[in-house]
């Protein structure tokens, strides 16, 4: 396995929502229609409501169909990476054709902030699970924590949101970020809140920072308050543990190469029990395995409180 052999395939991750998750990167690195202050890969670099096909359907099925084959199965396939991914204008086709070669389904992990239009809905209408996000009650927050393409606006983005998961028929469970001093009190959450009541939601999940962000004044809300504000919601929001299940070592670490690290933590930084749990390595050799490669100066470790995680070096 070479880094250029999975260009656009990534994991399985240790989701804490979709459990062992196999990563598909639809868009080019940061291509995104937000510029969230709480990104954990930086700043967006290429800002756009585009529809395009950014990668090749065809690349990505074979990159897929290869990963298939290796020796971990995951929970989920699940479309999300290091952009937007409902801007790839073929991901329709792209859930098809993992639909056809695979029993595990089809996630995607979306901002929610194309859904107001009628054809990327009609685009997704055969995946398994969406889970789009919603991280504001007012347009004020919006471009606070968001930081949205200048022709998307709060109202018709919600609305958006809104009507798709009246016509999926299917799961969406809804992500709701919060910011200590921006969002993580009940005046600003129980706004968020008003808006879901319209959704049908079968999830309302509240998360916060957990890596390191994009700007150093997004910060985490205490997990005691998270528990707190998780009541406002009708019925209550589910709170996401950073805990995740570690089923030991469930392959050969001579199957794991450093090229498959790499591009996990390219686009989800990880700590080391984090890369273990994914990828299927003893805790230990995963250890070893990332100090190597921060001696090789591909990748760098960055303290977050009391965890380190593990991301790559970006030129």
């Amino acid at each position: 396995m070479t880094a250029k052999r999975f260009k656009y395939v990534y994991g399985p991750v240790a989701s804490r929502r979709l459990g062992r998750s196999l990563g598909v990167d639809l868009v080019p690195f940061k291509t995104c229609t937000y510029d969230c202050v709480y990104c954990q890969l930086g700043h967006t670099t290429h800002q756009t409501i585009r529809l395009d096909e950014y990668v090749p359907v065809e690349d990505l099925l074979t990159e897929v169909k290869l990963k298939l084959t290796g020796p971990l199965l995951p929970d989920y396939v699940s479309l999300a990476g290091s952009g937007e991914p409902t801007l790839h204008a073929g991901i329709a086709e792209v859930i098809r054709g993992i639909k056809r070669m695979t029993s595990a389904p089809v996630a995607v992990i979306t901002n929610g902030s194309m859904l107001w239009s009628r054809s990327v809905q009609e685009s997704l209408m055969e995946a398994d699970l969406l889970l789009p996000s919603l991280d504001a009650g007012d347009a004020g927050r919006f471009q606070q924590v968001n930081r949205p393409h200048p022709k998307i606006e709060f109202e018709p983005m919600v609305n958006g949101i809104t009507e798709f998961t009246r016509r999926f028929r299917k799961p969406v469970w809804l992500e709701v970020f919060l910011l200590e001093g921006i969002t993580g009190c009940p005046e600003e959450v129980e706004r968020i809140a008003a808006l879901t009541r319209k959704m049908r939601l079968a999830k309302i999940q509240l998360n916060t920072v957990s890596r390191p962000p994009c700007e150093d004044d997004a910060r985490p809300v205490p997990p005691e308050r998270l528990e707190a504000l998780a009541a406002l919601f009708d019925p209550p929001a589910e709170v996401i543990s950073d805990a995740f299940v570690d089923r030991g070592p469930s392959v050969a670490a001579s199957s794991v190469t450093d090229a498959d690290i790499l591009a996990l933590i390219r686009i989800r930084p990880c700590t080391a029990e984090g890369v273990a749990a994914g990828l299927g390595l003893h805790h230990h050799e995963s250890a070893k395995r990332l100090a190597a490669l921060c001696n090789q100066r591909a990748a760098v470790a960055v303290r977050r409180e009391n965890a380190v995680f593990y991301e790559t070096v970006r030129g």
